[in-house]
């Protein structure tokens, strides 16, 4: 078919996916090694982002030609960001400084992978 375009990325081989499921991992426990496991709005949070930005990051594995979970990891990743302020935790320095840096890596690693999807060089015609 004309104009049918093919990832060439083989699936569970970007290694910006593998951060992010690393970044999923390390949100989920950040609640015990910055010691605000009491707080459970910011535990809650941390708990369930990083189980979603894990499971989403696995499905961009499987997946390496969808920008659907580069697009989903993206939104994750700025609602960890911002959910110190939204979710009123700013004042526990472990637990924001983790959503802050942990937000950031998720949404750089998710665009770059995105713009490697968007580049031709990665896609070859079917």
């Amino acid at each position: 078919m004309l104009g049918r375009e093919v990832s060439v990325v083989r699936p569970w081989t970007r290694w910006q996916d593998w951060v992010n499921v690393v970044v999923g991992i390390i949100l989920f426990i950040s609640p015990w090694y910055t010691a605000t496991s009491w707080n459970s709005t910011s535990s809650w949070n941390a708990w369930i982002l990083g189980v979603v930005i894990f499971l989403v990051a696995l499905w961009a594995l499987a997946t390496p030609g969808s920008m659907v979970p580069e697009v989903i990891n993206i939104i994750l990743g700025i609602w960890v960001f911002i959910s110190p302020w939204v979710l009123g935790f700013a004042n526990l320095s472990g637990e924001a400084w983790s959503a802050w840096i942990l937000g950031i890596i998720t949404i750089i690693c998710a665009a770059w992978s995105l713009s490697q999807l968007r580049m031709p060089s990665t896609r070859v015609p079917a």
